[in-house]
């Protein structure tokens, strides 16, 4: 039975120049998973990180915490998709720098737009982000039969490959949507997901585990 820890990259630099650059606070949150795995005896026979940087600095600074030595790979299946993108493409009142209450409100419905299909030129469809990520988490199964797969990500792919975990395999076109609108909605920074692999198929052991972060005031963030 294979192991795959999906890992949210750590706060990233909202409102910076670059918001791919993990925050202090994001190295932080990265450290003190890497802390509380190490800690828990939890080892990893391979890592994979997405191309974001964002991705890549959680990866290193979590393994290098947990006492990790697995050489990473990048999987560019496990990028998250182009929100800015998505955000361009809704209209909206809010001005060219509205406040993080009002960049939630966006946000969520740029994304129910994106996600129901409306007839606009995105860059990656629904559809097409779907199709990627399942054929990421299909690679990160077949790398799991040799034990436990730390994948280092964001928000957006971990709550699709639950979603596809948790409908059912008869439904999943009309059940992945709504699944992963409502996983999507409230992800913690650094929080970490398991998947098994087995005989059974994939299932699901936590979602979104944010305990390494509870000891520390003010350290669960969700942007």
């Amino acid at each position: 039975m294979g192991q795959i820890l999906l890992v949210r990259h750590g706060q990233a630099s909202f409102g910076a120049e670059n918001y791919d650059a993990l925050s202090p606070l994001g190295f932080e949150q990265s450290r003190l998973l890497g802390e509380a795995l190490g800690a828990r005896g939890i080892g990893v026979d391979a890592v994979v990180h997405g191309t974001m940087r964002r991705h890549r600095e959680t990866a290193e600074t979590c393994a290098a915490a947990a006492g990790w030595s697995a050489e990473p790979s990048i999987d560019a299946g496990w990028d998250e998709f182009d929100f800015l993108s998505v955000l361009a493409m809704h209209p909206h009142e809010y001005g060219p720098e509205p406040t993080k209450a009002e960049f939630q409100r966006l946000f969520e419905e740029a994304t129910e737009a994106w996600m129901a299909g409306v007839d606009r030129p995105y860059d990656e469809t629904f559809a097409d982000f779907a199709a990627r990520v399942h054929d990421a988490l299909e690679r990160t199964v077949e790398l799991a039969t040799v034990g436990t797969v730390a994948v280092f990500t964001s928000g957006g792919p971990i709550g699709l490959a639950v979603a596809e975990v948790l409908a059912d395999p008869g439904s999943l076109d009309t059940q992945l949507r709504g699944l992963w609108g409502r996983l999507n909605r409230m992800t913690v920074n650094s929080a970490l997901t398991r998947v098994v692999s087995g005989s059974t198929g994939l299932n699901l052991l936590t979602y979104n585990d944010q305990s390494h972060l509870d000891a520390v005031a003010g350290a669960v963030t969700y942007r």
